[in-house]
């Protein structure tokens, strides 16, 4: 079977949370610590986004500005979402992320939605980030039941404050836990610091390797500027567990989506490369797949390219050592292919499979 290369997409993050829940100190880490990677960041208050504390380095357009450390932010209304996604998205920005900051927006099932159905082909859906605050939870809940609903529908949700929460946040955490049936990571932090690569790769593309970044020129003092963080200034990276998989031989698609149908609680992202050896002989598959959202696109190999199966799992909690014989058992070195073994995997091809009227439950595992 033949299918024409996949272009590079660029994943957006939805990032979401009632008012106070920490959203906008949240995207202000991921930019300060963007490792390099250029965000191209997408606000409906741009005014909460600390102009001064970023460096401005001057403006590219009515509402575009660039940031000192590489990064773009856009602030927009949600009429002109297509619009920003679209410049962003752009081959000239050399833009890694985009991150959506859906302060206001009311229903953030509704972006999901519009973003899965997006005919762009420089996107992909990222992920929802929920924030929810550990010390107001309760109240939260209370004045917006709809958080519930948000939270089942989240891929990572961050439990924000834990420092102010009674008995350290356990409570809420387990209670999160449980709201969230689609088997979310669930991520305890302060200070809205959560390791950017768990959320999104921080690896420059090539010609920016060696840029100065926001943080190599300026050296912030940690006692100031975010309610007192000193004391947790070398507390950047929130835990988090990674597995990284290489097979040279290929893998059953039939094996490979049983794994892929009860991965567990708690493993946020699967990235990589899959080579199903003589069930396509001619594409290797990447794979995306982010809380239960599963995407394969069809690659053709390089010239003389070596055929591995390359992953990397991402995730709060998890037990690396068991998923790697799970995905052991996945290869496949026999010499004949099953004609009807890739079914599974087509499913979950953009453009050879869709999913229901709603562009979300579609694309679930």
């Amino acid at each position: 079977m033949e299918h024409h290369p996949t272009p590079r997409q660029i994943p957006v993050v939805v990032l979401a949370g009632f008012l106070g829940s920490g959203k906008t100190t949240l995207l202000n880490h991921l930019l300060h610590r963007s490792g390099g990677s250029r965000i191209g960041a997408i606000v409906n208050d741009f005014g909460a986004i600390e102009i001064d504390a970023m460096a401005v380095a001057g403006a590219l357009g009515d509402s575009t500005v660039s940031l000192g450390n590489g990064c773009l932010c856009c602030a927009v209304d949600a009429s002109e979402l297509d619009v920003y996604l679209e410049r962003l998205a752009g081959p000239g920005t050399g833009v890694d992320v985009i991150v959506i900051e859906a302060s206001g927006l009311a229903e953030p099932r509704e972006l999901v939605r519009m973003l899965l159905a997006s005919e762009h082909p420089g996107i992909v859906y990222g992920g929802l980030v929920e924030v929810v605050d550990a010390a107001e939870f309760d109240d939260t809940r209370a004045k917006h039941p709809e958080i519930d609903r948000h939270l089942a529908l989240a891929d990572l949700v961050v439990v924000n404050k834990l420092d102010r929460a009674a008995e350290g946040g356990e409570r809420v955490l387990g209670l999160v836990r449980s709201l969230s049936d689609r088997g979310a990571a669930v991520v305890p932090a302060t200070y809205g610091r959560v390791d950017p690569e768990f959320l999104f790769d921080c690896r420059p593309t090539a010609e920016r390797i060696g840029q100065l970044s926001f943080d190599d020129l300026h050296d912030h003092d940690d006692g100031g500027g975010d309610g007192g963080d000193g004391a947790h200034g070398g507390h950047l990276h929130t835990a988090y567990d990674s597995l990284s998989f290489a097979a040279a031989l290929p893998l059953d698609p039939r094996r490979l989506m049983a794994f892929l149908d009860s991965r567990p609680e708690g493993l946020y992202r699967i990235k990589g490369y899959v080579d199903f050896g003589p069930y396509d002989t001619g594409n290797r598959y990447a794979v995306h797949a982010v809380g239960r959202f599963l995407r394969f696109y069809p690659e053709a190999w390089g010239r003389g390219e070596e055929r591995l199966t390359q992953l990397v799992l991402i995730g709060s909690g998890i037990d690396a050592a068991a998923l790697r014989k799970e995905l052991e058992a996945c290869t496949n070195d026999a010499p004949h292919a099953d004609e009807h073994g890739m079914w599974g995997v087509l499913r979950y091809v953009q453009g050879l499979a869709e999913g229901p009227d709603d562009g979300y439950d579609g694309w679930e595992a």
